[in-house]
């Protein structure tokens, strides 16, 4: 298994909060916790920017992906309104979550809260040579369903 090293700086607010880390051996993603203060009330259909409290330096050639987490998802309707979310590896921000509830209920989102988790991948770039044909398949164009259901 391949290992690189990220550089990670926590904001002074978010000294109390957990470096990501895998939650067992075979975990492909980090947990990110959430950095807000004391608690935060997520209604249904509301969208909301949770601070994760971190600032990441990714070598050149690797981004991360930001995903839910599972339970949370099935059990509460909580996910991310853009998953996954991409940070790059020229991004030197403070690392947020845009959290949505499509549950029936509020949610309550506690500080140090595992609300998504974080998964390092190495990019493979292209280039673009445009041309007047493409190679055929049998699929062709099909798509949106068109296998059946």
């Amino acid at each position: 298994m391949k290992k690189i090293n990220v550089f990670i700086k926590r904001k002074e607010t978010a000294k109390d909060l957990p470096i990501p880390s895998y939650a067992t051996l075979g975990s492909s993603g980090v947990d990110l916790y959430a950095e807000v203060d004391g608690e935060v009330v997520i209604s249904p259909g509301e969208i909301k920017l949770i601070s994760c409290g971190i600032y990441i330096e990714l070598p050149e050639g690797y981004e991360a992906e930001v995903r839910p987490r599972s339970g949370l998802a099935l059990k509460h309707g909580i996910t991310l309104v853009n998953t996954p979310g991409t940070i790059d590896s020229d991004y030197r921000g403070l690392i947020n979550l845009i959290t949505t509830n499509i549950g029936k209920e509020a949610f309550v989102i506690k500080r140090g809260l595992r609300l998504a988790q974080m998964v390092i991948k190495e990019v493979t770039r292209v280039e673009f040579v445009e041309v007047e044909d493409l190679g055929q398949t049998e699929r062709a164009h099909g798509g949106f369903g068109h296998t059946g259901i």
